[in-house]
């Protein structure tokens, strides 16, 4: 399940100020876009400085060039228009969600009983209890002991700041806020401390309590607040508070934009257009049907491989993360080397596929594609690609495949893809039965689909501070502009899910880890992945929060019959994956074999230095047969529809 980025994507650096004139300005809310001419007053003309022997104090903000009277004046109508522009906001989100039916539940991800569960198991151990607030208090005199000497004018040394909420300097150079940030670390830092050292609980009860525990203390962080936040009232105050104006009618765009509920914006969304900017490499759409479009990409050279190469995007995202930029596209990279390369481009579903499940993915999807790329090439054999889920669905259609003795897929790639749901992640948190039966709810209030932006933010939750606050600080308190990022353009280009494939999905796999035990039925069989023995290269990143390494690995293994690479990468679910080696970005490593654990495959794996994908490029050509005359996609037998990347990817959720 492809998502979001993050985790490990390079963040692009963010514009300053107002945009420019030649860009359409952010929709606002009505009733905040009638104060735009509530403006704050233009400068005054310069006035002779004033007496500063009678003047009294000094301001403690320093508006050099300007009156200081008149710059407070200009300061206090800024913020009182930023205040309305938020209340104005604030108001219409609320009668937008007056007529909507309230949640399904005051608690829905079940929070409360495993907190309970903590607590009790705590109060049941009060020599555990005394001694962690012992240690609280042992850390807050030591906290107060150095700034006694800081303020005594002592030279005290600090720890570098390895949090980038506190990067700033204005975090350090002022007493007050570093006491601020040092305390809340500290208890921070105790809080989560306190809920892991529970060891008499059941295991996923207890990692329900730490993951909800740390967004909890990450969402009372000073940092994302405008009174404690000394880099946003530094930018308040050197903007005479227009920043803080910028910044609420960033807030009342993204209110408007989520039709009442806040929906935080990433990037710049009018800065890319989808076919124009990002998903470019030419191609031909040669064959569509309700569930998805075939793109066949132009040959980038003389000779092909005689195999092509089929992928199978996660059907939860869009496929052009693989052609977001011509420097970062894996598709225009693959066809460079040689291959003829095709891509699935799932469907954006709508209610009338409520009822399309797994069978419909495999015989409608996987087989139907299989054969429609075989029918344009005249080759008997396809190699593919599974991405995410859409290598899990992969995984399960080999061995259907296997089961029946179909043997068109010769060798399979999978990209950060799960078979073994065993140690999943976070995400096994938002897959207990209690949550499953409220997302049913959604859905069927949705009319059987799950919206795009469900999804999103279950992601976004994974990774608060990089996904939800550093944007709810630099847009809200700072005032800046989102920044023009292809990857977080595609990120927020979310698709919806139908009812019957997304809760098979989510109770078998994460729920019963079905498909490893042999247990999961697809295409009426029960499937069982030993009995798959072609070649499969398995593609982990170290850092993936999504589709963690260790699970990834646990998958390779469970293909126990086949002959199995694995290749570890740097980075996390996207940037791990989406890597071109002209970036020479990141690691690798590589081992041949494959031992019981992934510690065991660590301690021996070699290093390489940058991108993975020469490695599989190399394994790929060697499962790919002879080389036969570059194939065009508008002469095959199947007709050219029309250009890439064809509809289904512009439907937008």
């Amino acid at each position: 399940m492809a998502k979001p980025p993050a985790d490990d994507a390079p963040r692009a650096p963010r514009r300053s100020g107002r945009p420019t004139s030649a860009k359409p300005p952010r929709p606002r809310a009505k009733a905040a876009a009638k104060l735009e001419e509530t403006a704050a007053p233009p400068p005054p003309e310069p006035k002779p400085a004033p007496d500063t022997e009678s003047a009294g104090a000094a301001n403690p903000f320093d508006f050099p060039g300007a009156d200081q009277r008149e710059a407070l004046e200009t300061l206090s109508l800024n913020i009182a228009k930023a205040a309305m522009t938020a209340q104005a906001a604030i108001a219409e989100a609320a009668l937008s969600q007056a007529d909507r039916p309230a949640a399904l539940s005051p608690d829905p991800f079940n929070v409360g009983p495993a907190m309970t569960s903590v607590m009790s198991s705590l109060a049941s151990r009060p020599d555990r209890l005394f001694s962690a607030q012992a240690d609280l208090f042992n850390r807050y005199m030591d906290l107060w002991a150095s700034t006694a000497r800081r303020a005594a004018g002592e030279e005290v040394a600090s720890a570098p700041v390895k949090d980038k909420r506190f990067k700033d300097p204005a975090w350090a150079e002022n007493p007050m806020f570093d006491v601020m940030r040092q305390s809340y670390l500290v208890t921070a830092d105790w809080m989560n401390g306190l809920v892991s050292s529970v060891d008499d609980v059941d295991p996923r009860t207890k990692r329900r309590a730490e993951f909800f525990t740390k967004l909890l203390t990450d969402a009372f962080s000073p940092s994302n607040f405008l009174a404690s936040n000394p880099v946003a009232l530094k930018a308040m105050a050197e903007t005479n508070g227009e920043s803080l104006v910028r910044g609420m009618q960033n807030f009342a765009a993204d209110m408007e934009r989520g039709a009442g509920k806040l929906k935080i914006s990433q990037a710049d969304y009018g800065q890319f257009e989808v076919g124009v900017n990002v998903a470019t490499a030419p191609g031909q759409v040669v064959w569509r049907d309700e569930l998805f479009e075939l793109i066949q990409f132009d040959a980038a050279t003389d000779k092909q491989r005689a195999v092509p190469l089929l992928i199978f995007p996660p059907w939860i995202n869009k496929f052009y993360i693989l052609d977001l930029q011509p420097e970062n596209s894996m598709i225009r990279w693959l066809s460079a080397q040689g291959f003829t390369v095709f891509v699935c481009s799932w469907v954006n579903p709508d209610v009338d596929k409520a009822g399309f499940g797994f069978d419909e993915y495999l015989e409608k999807g996987v087989y139907r594609a299989v054969e429609k790329v075989l029918e344009q090439t005249g080759a008997k054999h396809v190699n593919t690609i599974g991405y995410c889920i859409g290598g899990t669905l992969m995984g399960a259609s080999l061995a259907h495949m296997a089961a029946k003795g179909d043997d068109r897929v010769s060798a399979t790639t999978f990209f950060a893809a799960q078979h073994d749901f065993a140690e999943a992640g976070d995400l096994l948190l938002f897959t207990d039965e209690h949550w499953l039966n409220e997302i049913e709810q959604q859905m069927d209030a949705a009319g059987g689909v799950l919206p795009g932006a469900a999804m999103a933010e279950t992601f976004n939750a994974l990774r608060a501070n990089d996904l939800i606050w550093s944007f709810f600080v630099s847009n809200y308190l700072m005032g800046k502009a989102p920044p023009a990022f292809d990857l977080l353009f595609w990120n927020a280009d979310q698709t919806r899910m139908p009812k019957a494939l997304h809760m098979n999905y989510l109770r078998s796999m994460y729920g019963q880890n079905a498909l490893t035990k042999g247990e999961f039925e697809i295409g009426g069989l029960k499937v069982d992945l030993s009995k798959v023995k072609i070649p499969l290269y398995f593609q982990a990143s170290r850092e993936d929060h999504i589709a963690p390494m260790n699970s990834v690995y646990r998958s390779a293994r469970a293909f126990s019959n086949a002959a199995v690479t694995l290749t570890l990468a740097g980075s996390g679910h996207i940037a791990g994956v989406v890597n071109p080696p002209s970036a020479n970005k990141y690691q690798h490593w590589t081992n041949a074999a494959l031992p019981p654990t992934l510690a065991e495959w660590q301690s021996e794996a070699v290093e390489h230095p940058g991108s993975w994908w020469n490695h599989w490029a190399a394994w790929l050509h060697d499962k790919s047969g002879d080389w036969v005359a570059a194939r065009d996609p508008q002469k095959g037998p199947l007709p050219a529809i029309e250009p890439a990347p064809g509809s289904y990817v512009k439907v937008k959720s």
